[in-house]
């Protein structure tokens, strides 16, 4: 079983959920389930243009592990689906002793990747119609900061406090709209070695 917080806001993947969700359809019911709310096997395949057998099968694997939940209502093709939790949480040396599921979480980030492109993208396409105030803050930055992995590690965990902080603030705004916000940190000198565990941090 996974570990899901109490507010099922997060899970965080074991060897085998990331083995279970690496795969185009799982990753694209849960993002849906996730962005749209409950839906039953058949809206989800004409959501993602496949067909309800295969999606009624990928959502019984989903909720083998945790990432999807049947929510009691309807039953066979009718039975409603939802989202376990809010958002995934990887950790790559969760997968250390498993050289399958790295390769599962290595295929699940590139395709988390290729989602963050065309959905950034549609919005870099449609942005001249949205308000200034919109079009102002929402967008991308990129920084850079001098930290060892155990700062990079608090860092990461203080904008996932203010993250959370935010997440409903907006609720009953008619000017409120749902906002997705990626989080990306990586190393830039990758011709250098890695550092050693033993250097000071």
């Amino acid at each position: 079983m996974q570990t899901v917080t109490e507010s099922a806001a997060h899970i965080r993947l074991d060897h085998r959920a990331v083995r279970v969700l690496a795969h185009p359809l799982r990753s694209r019911l849960v993002g849906a389930l996730r962005l749209h709310g409950p839906a039953t096997a058949t809206m989800l395949a004409r959501l993602l243009e496949t067909n309800s057998g295969a999606t009624s099968y990928h959502l019984r694997k989903l909720a083998e592990v945790d990432l999807v939940t049947d929510t009691g209502e309807g039953d066979g093709k009718s039975r409603v689906w939802a989202a376990a939790t809010e958002t995934t949480m990887l950790v790559a040396s969760d997968f250390d002793d498993d050289a399958d599921a790295a390769t599962a979480m290595g295929w699940l980030e590139r395709d988390w990747l290729r989602h963050f492109t065309e959905k950034f993208g549609r919005w870099l396409d449609v942005r001249g119609a949205w308000p200034a105030p919109w079009r102002d803050a929402a967008g991308m930055n990129d920084d850079m900061v001098v930290v060892s992995p155990e700062q990079l590690a608090a860092m990461h965990a203080e904008l996932r406090e203010v993250i959370a902080r935010y997440r409903r603030v907006g609720q009953g705004n008619p000017r409120a709209r749902r906002v997705a916000v990626y989080l990306s940190f990586y190393p830039v000198d990758l011709d250098r070695d890695p550092p050693s565990v033993s250097a000071r941090r």
